[in-house]
């Protein structure tokens, strides 16, 4: 954030973009920062240096030799193969598709060049198709991170239960797809990030001191699925091509209302368990009131 201000206090988003366009044509690319050779060494950068630590703390800092060996460093190698495996279909499939379909969907409410006799819907319909594709999208995408489901099964083992893991998934989801939804409107609208930012964090404050302290913990946790490796490339994807489309100067913004956004639908979800919870309780305890009222009563 401060890095930001600086930036920002002493050039302009114009100008960052023009000398970021300049360097890329002069200067030529080299293997590893051009793709496939980037989601090669991406895949690789991953998974060795954490191999490789975990390898010293092991067996110089613990001196504790390593258990079968030939097994572990197969499937550290079978890891290492699927994370390139993954962002390289990351890359030229999921990316490739966000980004294509994000240029395009602005043709529902909008004249662009690709789109021939658009925009193709009256105004109000191409806005709800619009964002209802960035909310679907939103939707679909954190369900499949892998990270949600994880969270989701060690939620559920540490309350007994009592917050299921379909529960977690589905609000987390909810969370970000509304935040999606709303970061797509921001993009749409020109609005400031700011205007959106410090309402949606003022109310997350708010639940989280009426909250329930697991409930809190979690719902703060769960903010880091909007970082995984399924929505984070998407959803710029996405938001570059609604940027590059509208004619804005960037289509950031998108995961930082993505980020507070689960937040605010898990602490929700929390408070409506708790209050669930209690008023089940009470009912209990006015039944056993009315049990030992008939009980209790003189036959007649």
């Amino acid at each position: 954030m401060l890095l930001t201000l600086y930036v920002a206090s002493t050039e302009s988003p114009e100008s960052i973009i023009a000398s970021a366009q300049a360097v890329a044509i002069v200067a030529e690319t080299p293997w590893y920062e051009s793709t496939p050779g980037v989601e090669i060494v991406g895949g690789i950068r991953a998974i060795v240096p954490l191999v490789i630590f975990l390898l010293l703390v092991m067996l110089v800092l613990l001196r504790e030799p390593i258990k079968n060996p030939k097994i572990i460093f197969f499937g550290i190698f079978l890891c290492v193969l699927g994370m390139v495996v993954f962002n390289l279909g990351l890359s030229y499939g999921l990316s490739l598709l966000g980004g294509q379909s994000g240029g395009l969907v602005p043709a529902a409410f909008t004249a662009i060049d690709k789109v021939e006799n658009s925009p193709l819907y009256f105004l109000a319909l191409g806005l709800f198709i619009a964002l209802t594709f960035a909310w679907l999208l939103g939707c679909g995408a954190t369900l499949a991170e892998p990270a949600l489901n994880a969270l989701g099964i060690t939620v559920e083992n540490l309350t007994n239960g009592s917050f299921k893991k379909s529960t977690l998934m589905y609000a987390v989801s909810l969370g970000v797809s509304c935040a999606i939804a709303i970061g797509v409107a921001k993009i749409i609208f020109s609005i400031p990030i700011a205007y959106l930012l410090v309402p949606d964090y003022l109310i997350a404050i708010m639940l989280t001191i009426i909250s329930h302290e697991e409930f809190v913990n979690i719902a703060w946790d769960s903010a880091g699925v909007t970082t995984g490796p399924v929505t984070v490339p998407l959803v710029l994807a996405m938001g570059l091509g609604f940027g590059n489309a509208l004619g804005a100067i960037e289509g950031f913004g998108i995961l930082s209302m993505a980020s507070i956004g689960p937040i605010i639908a898990v602490l929700s979800t929390g408070v409506y368990i708790r209050w669930k919870i209690s008023k089940r309780y009470a009912q209990d305890e006015q039944e056993q009131d009315v049990e030992s009222n008939i009980v209790g009563a003189p036959m007649v």
